[in-house]
């Protein structure tokens, strides 16, 4: 395990794995850097790229300074890019996706960006999400109400049956970050993907809901010069074979 300081003081944790042009990994909700899906992504890139694998702020070994903003696992990432070199391509997934594209716009240092599902709302077939949501599941936290917190976050972000939140209490206070990342709404952010000139790849499972679909669609379009695939056979919960040798073609360009 590595750490690095970012701009506020909060110590990220990351692995390192591989050598060659530096890929940055930025993980969905609930995950970190052990977990398995981007875990087999890094090892599977890891004989091409100096692969960084972290722990976004608020997760496993990393610090989790407050009071929390976005613009704080922007600068994370930042920090991450730096300590390997200064520039990187960047891979986000689902709600890691919308960070992702908060940081790559009008930023140079990120030269690719990959993205996989992310998860705005452009069409009605999409779940509702309050616009205050990201300040209610905090509440919830503050409340002592993790449970509820990280059911109402997978029942009504992530359409899972009822009781899916069960064993998910230790994130629950990171759903607010991933509320806040993703943005009021879930709305399609037009000027930050208007600011991204980085080649782009966005990804989208065919047994992804219609309305992830749709988003990766209106992603891509919102980016110049993007490009849109679809992975058959793959799920939100996407098996690392199958996504890495897309990202491994695509970084590799």
């Amino acid at each position: 395990m590595n750490t690095v300081r970012s701009a506020d003081g909060t110590l990220i944790a990351y692995d390192r794995s591989g050598e060659g042009p530096a890929v940055v990994l930025v993980h969905g909700a609930f995950t970190g850097r052990t977990h398995p899906i981007l875990y087999g992504v890094a090892t599977a890139l890891a004989p091409w790229f100096t692969v960084v694998n972290y722990d976004r702020r608020g997760r496993g070994d990393s610090g989790d300074t407050q009071p929390y903003a976005a613009e704080r696992e922007v600068e994370d990432l930042a920090a991450l890019i730096e300590a390997v070199g200064g520039s990187a391509m960047v891979f986000g997934g689902s709600s890691g996706a919308a960070l992702a594209i908060r940081a790559a716009a009008g930023n140079p240092a990120i030269t690719r960006l990959a993205l996989w599902e992310p998860p705005y709302h452009v069409d009605p077939s999409a779940p509702p999400i309050p616009d205050d949501f990201a300040e209610q599941l905090a509440g919830l936290v503050r409340r002592g109400r993790r449970t509820e917190a990280a059911e109402r976050f997978m029942v009504e972000a992530a359409e899972a049956p009822p009781g899916s939140g069960a064993g998910l209490e230790p994130l629950a206070h990171t759903l607010a970050y991933e509320a806040a990342v993703v943005g009021p709404g879930n709305a399609l952010p037009s000027g930050l993907l208007a600011a991204i000139t980085q080649p782009t790849l966005v990804l989208n499972g065919d047994r992804s809901p219609a309305w992830m679909a749709n988003a990766g669609k209106a992603v891509a379009a919102g980016i110049g010069g993007s490009t849109h695939r679809i992975l058959e056979r793959q799920a939100h919960n996407v098996d690392p074979a199958a996504l890495a040798p897309e990202l491994l073609e695509f970084f590799c360009r």
